[in-house]
């Protein structure tokens, strides 16, 4: 394999890790405070579609990931209501999100563009790589240049999320309402609060993760462009054990995954293209497989709280 093959594949993992990683971190937030948060695909697919709705319509795509943003928030604090407010149950709360962001933009679709299946190609996107004296870098300068705004806005805020969940009173908080939330409300901690904080960032970080697959790739949305992302954005965040820096490495290894599944050609390997596609979520499986039994989540993951239980 040449020097040249490599990077390429290293630049493809790093480029198809970034919306891994920027939902797999919503994921934490969201489950830390103890709100599993299975609308993660369908708030990825809200800001993929409405990032490429509001960068036609401005014609500026740094405004489109704002609208990614909003509109990621809008779904979470759909989830929030039913899961936090409502007590539902949380993984069919997630479900409903995700069937209800891949109907309404097929809806939109068709009510704004007066076709199915794809938009248009936006007409501005952010797809090159911000810091350009990076690429004048000897031997790794060329792996620079496939990089964009999102590969760096992801490792910040990895470690960001970090130093928020781990060094900050707030973070403890979280960490607190997540393990046991009835002995954090006896010390004054508002667990809906913390909930509803958590959950409004697993949109905020989901909906960029959308815009990531969207204006930062291929610059339209697609439907079923989001293709399970959500969930091996899930199954990133329990391989890395809710933590974000495990997060990230596990982020990556899938997104070595999906790039060895689409360079595959460029390897001379003559393997069915079906066979190609189901590497990723083959991948999904072990890993999770693997981990079922040392990962422990937060003890209240998942768990509606009652504020006048005993």
């Amino acid at each position: 394999m040449s020097g040249v093959t490599v990077i390429a594949v290293i630049a493809s993992a790093i480029r198809l890790a970034t919306p891994l990683l920027l939902s797999a971190l919503g994921g934490v937030f969201s489950e830390r405070s103890g709100v599993v948060n299975i609308g993660l695909e369908g708030i990825m697919i809200f800001g993929a579609f409405f990032s490429v709705l509001f960068t036609h319509i401005t014609g500026n795509a740094w405004i489109g990931v704002v609208a990614a943003i909003i509109f990621g928030i809008v779904m979470a604090a759909l989830l929030a209501v039913v899961s936090i407010n409502l007590k539902g149950n949380q993984i069919i709360a997630g479900t409903a999100v995700n069937l209800l962001a891949a109907a309404l933009t097929a809806f939109f679709l068709e009510l704004i563009w007066h076709r199915s299946g794809s938009t248009p190609i936006c007409p501005d996107m952010l797809t090159s790589n911000p810091i350009r004296v990076l690429e004048k870098l000897p031997v790794i300068g060329d792996l620079f240049k496939q990089f964009t705004p999102f590969i760096y806005i992801a490792i910040v805020l990895t470690f960001v999320t970090y130093y928020i969940l781990w060094k900050t009173p707030w973070g403890l908080h979280v960490r607190a309402v997540g393990e046991h939330p009835k002995a954090a409300d006896t010390v004054g901690i508002g667990v809906y609060k913390t909930r509803w904080i958590c959950v409004l960032l697993s949109g905020v970080l989901a909906g960029l993760s959308g815009a990531c697959l969207s204006i930062g790739t291929v610059g339209l949305f697609r439907e079923g462009m989001v293709a399970g992302k959500g969930f091996i954005a899930l199954a990133a965040m329990v391989f890395g054990k809710w933590h974000p820096i495990g997060a990230m490495g596990a982020s990556f290894f899938f997104g070595i995954c999906l790039a060895i599944q689409i360079q595959a050609q460029s390897f001379g390997l003559d393997v069915p293209g079906e066979f190609l596609a189901m590497v990723p979520y083959v991948a999904t499986i072990i890993v999770l497989i693997g981990v079922v039994g040392k990962a422990v989540a937060p003890k209240a993951d998942g768990q509606p709280y009652e504020k006048d239980e005993a």
